[in-house]
């Protein structure tokens, strides 16, 4: 969206109401809001790690915040506009179980090669552990990172070929929605 502006245009009103599942009225209180934190019109790495330290400040979310900043940065420019992060809030937040999914799946995808491999996985479920801290009783078998991703590759990798396809993954996150959970950050937002 280039620049900063007060207002969105009218065209760019319209043109994110098609692409996005929020209305006229919620997308100007955003816009104005992402330009309150934003004010260049322009949200950095270390302003999106600031955000994410707000909803968990137990832990350390850096790491994660990262992470899904690169999936927000849609473009790999750097820096998240107000259309990249309204487009990935309103399918992290609003979005079908197909569409929060491919967004899990990109999140996990770390070298963008359209598979997870262990050590990808095992790199994002550290993150999440750090980012939430001491705050959740684990069962034994998830107790650490390593017996988690073990467990997930248990049951999802069904080739036992060391990496999913996001076939693997999309199904096997239908049978375990603590997959794509870390995206629940976003439920009470909007």
């Amino acid at each position: 969206m280039g620049k900063s502006q007060s207002k969105l245009s009218s065209d760019q009103l319209l043109e994110l109401q098609k692409s996005t599942y929020f209305d006229r009225r919620e997308l100007q209180q955003w816009y104005k809001d992402f330009l309150k934190d934003c004010p260049s019109g322009q949200m950095d790495k270390a302003e999106f790690q600031r955000i994410y330290k707000q909803f968990f400040p137990f832990g350390d979310p850096s790491t994660f915040a990262e992470y899904v900043f690169n999936v927000f940065d849609a473009d790999k420019s750097g820096t998240i506009d107000f259309k990249e992060f309204i487009c990935a809030l309103s399918i992290t937040a609003r979005g079908s179980v197909e569409e929060k999914l491919l967004w899990s799946f990109q999140l996990y995808d770390l070298n963008n090669d359209g598979r997870i491999s262990y050590s990808e996985m095992l790199s994002i479920v550290e993150a999440i552990y750090k980012m939430v801290g001491s705050m959740m009783k684990l069962p034994e078998d998830e107790a650490t990172p390593e017996k988690r991703v073990d467990k997930i590759f248990r049951a999802m990798d069904k080739d036992k070929n060391g990496e999913l396809t996001i076939d693997e993954f999309k199904e096997g996150s239908k049978q375990d929605p603590t997959i794509v959970s870390a995206l629940n950050i976003y439920d009470g937002l909007v």
